[in-house]
Formats: C-alpha cells, sequence, structure tokens
C-alpha cells in the first residue's frame, strides 16, 4: 500500500506535537519541585602555571661504594644485601699478615734506632762524636717512627668500616676474593635522606632557581610531595641535551631509593575556565553542572581539564562570568526554582 504525503505529514507534526508536550511535561514537574537552597559562585577565568612532567628516579642523597684501600685476601664479610650499619661498624676483614710482618720489622728498627739515638747523645754530650753524627742518628730514628706509623696506618685499613649509618644495598664481594684498591666490595646508602632525580630538557631548566618548590608524584605512593630543588647541573648531557637536577624529598612512609617519580616543571602560563570541584556532578561517564538562569536550575554538560587544589578547569559548556551552583549541585533536577543562600 502507498503512503501518500498527506499520511506522512500528519505522522510528522503527531511526533512533533508529542516531544512537545513529553517536553513541556518534565519542565512543568521540575518546575512543581520544591525551590532548592543553593551556594552560588560566578565562573572566572583564571590563570596558573602551565607545567610539563618530567621524569626521574629516587636516589638517596647520601651513597657510597665501599672498596678496600690495600690488596688482601678477604677473609670476614660480616654483612648482607639490605643490613643496617652505624658509623664505624666493621664490615670486612682482610688478610692481614704480610702487613703485620712489616710491622713488626718496622718496630724493631725503630727500637734500634732510638737506642742509638740515646747512645750518640750521650756520646755528643762527652765530645766523642760530631755533630754530623749526631744528626744522621737523630734522622734515622724519625725515619723509623714514621715507617711504624705508616704501617700500623696500612694495617688498620684491612678493617673495612662503614662511613656513615646507612643500609647495605649491593654486596659485591665474598669471603675468599682478592681486594684490591679500586675494585668494590660493598654499596651502602642513608634511606633516611631521599631526593628525586630528573633529566630536565634545556627548554625547560632556564625556568628553575635552586630552592624552587615543585610538585612530585611517585608512582608507589598515593599522596602528592612537595620536592625543593637543591642542586642544577650547570652543563648538559651532551648525548641527551639534558641538565640533571636533584630536588630534595621529607621523609614520607613507603618512600624509598629507585622508585619512579614525576615532577611538574613550569613552562609558562595559562588562562582558563575555573570553579570549585564541588560544583561538578558525574553521572556515568558524563560530566554535568548546574548554572542559574532566571532562578531555576539549567543543566550543562561540560568537559573538565587540570584539577588546581580544590578547583577544577572547565574548557566547554560554560562562559565566564555566569553563575554556577557549587553546592547540593548532585540533587538537584534541570529548570528546578532555586534559592540561593550566602
Amino acid at each position: 500500500m502507498k503512503t501518500t504525503p498527506t499520511i506522512l505529514g500528519g505522522l510528522v507534526t503527531a511526533a512533533m506535537l508529542l516531544t512537545g508536550c513529553g517536553h513541556k511535561t518534565k519542565s512543568s514537574s521540575a518546575a512543581q519541585l520544591p525551590a532548592a537552597a543553593v551556594k552560588v559562585a560566578m565562573v572566572e577565568k583564571k590563570t596558573r602555571t602551565a607545567t610539563e612532567e618530567v621524569m626521574g628516579t629516587v636516589r638517596a642523597e647520601l651513597r657510597a661504594t665501599i672498596e678496600a684501600k690495600v690488596s688482601g685476601r678477604i677473609e670476614k664479610m660480616l654483612v648482607v644485601s639490605g643490613q643496617t650499619v652505624k658509623a664505624g661498624e666493621l664490615l670486612a676483614e682482610l688478610d692481614s699478615r704480610e702487613i703485620q710482618a712489616r710491622l713488626d720489622q718496622a718496630l724493631a728498627l725503630r727500637q734500634q734506632a732510638e737506642s742509638d739515638l740515646k747512645r750518640f747523645t750521650a756520646l755528643l754530650e762527652a765530645k766523642s762524636l760530631t755533630q754530623a753524627e749526631f744528626d744522621n742518628a737523630q734522622a734515622r730514628a724519625r725515619v723509623s717512627r714514621a715507617s711504624v706509623t705508616e704501617t700500623e696506618t696500612m694495617l688498620a685499613y684491612t678493617k673495612v668500616t662503614a662511613p656513615f649509618d646507612g643500609v647495605i644495598t649491593r654486596k659485591r664481594a665474598d669471603v675468599g676474593d682478592l681486594a684490591t684498591p679500586g675494585k668494590p666490595l660493598l654499596e651502602m646508602e642513608d634511606s633516611r635522606t631521599l631526593r628525586l632525580e630528573a633529566d630536565v630538557p634545556e627548554a625547560v631548566v632556564g625556568r628553575l632557581t635552586l630552592g624552587d618548590k615543585l610538585p612530585v608524584r611517585i608512582a608507589a605512593l598515593e599522596t602528592e610531595l612537595e620536592g625543593v630543588i637543591s642542586e642544577i647541573a650547570p652543563a648538559a648531557d651532551p648525548g641527551s641535551r639534558t641538565f640533571l637536577v636533584k630536588l630534595d624529598l621529607a621523609p614520607q612512609p613507603g618512600l624509598r631509593a629507585g622508585q619512579f617519580g614525576r615532577v611538574a616543571m613550569p613552562v609558562g602560563e595559562t588562562t582558563a575556565l575555573r570553579v570549585p570541584t564541588s560544583a561538578v556532578v558525574q553521572r556515568g561517564q558524563m560530566e554535568l553542572v548546574f548554572m542559574v538562569v532566571d532562578g531555576k536550575a539549567q543543566l550543562r554538560i561540560v568537559k573538565t581539564g587540570k584539577r588546581i587544589g580544590d578547583e577544577l578547569e572547565l574548557v566547554s559548556g560554560v562562559e565566564a562570568g555566569e553563575k554556577i551552583v557549587v553546592g547540593n549541585a548532585a540533587s538537584l533536577a534541570d529548570g528546578q526554582p532555586l534559592t540561593v543562600r550566602p
């Protein structure tokens, strides 16, 4: 059966009437709701510092690679990875028999030189010795004393101790290994003082100064930290063209060396509309706000941007100077009468 244009026109008209009736019914039902007391704020344009996130790594401010100052076979290794140690605590011992033998020889030579000096002093007083011979005896005594001091110092180096309070992070040698100057035995760090080290692009580093406080986010932590710039490398890395920047971090539970983090670096200024976070209502995937228009709530779909403190940037949906509901927004309906409270 063919449908005539007259019948089609009638169907379209009926649909429009039904739609119009439905809209009027919804608006009239919202208008019949009691007036809601709400708190209102003005949508304002505000300027903020635009930032760029730079990745970094948490490291201990004080860390050291422990090496032996003399050569010798390791006889004792007294620590393991993860062990907490105090400054001056014994970490390892080297075979000291060779140095001990040299010390015994130096002590014997010193004793002989001291005896000769006493004898030569008596001969000098008796005019039986020349001044030159006495001076030579004095020099031999001084050399013997210095030799004993040097050998005692070398013997002390066979006992490797902790340079500061900290934690052993890595053991790179064990009993039986040959320790030599320049060969790492242990690595340790003081985990009480941590900082974030980040490679900053040359376009950004010019905006930084020592003492600047920047927001830092650590992937393993929920809270945002504050980093204080303590060091800025004076020269760029020739390979990456970046500058090493170090930010001191306050102690925080769960903060450990080696963790991944991001720091927000300032790159300029930007202006955007900003409203309190309480003004934005989340319904499913949509973000909504209620504006005050002619004493009634007007629903708007918006798109939000960055969060700055207790405010949100609105990218679209509102204009500067409009009034927005910032209290009890989630309980409102489109078209509902409003009573503005201070």
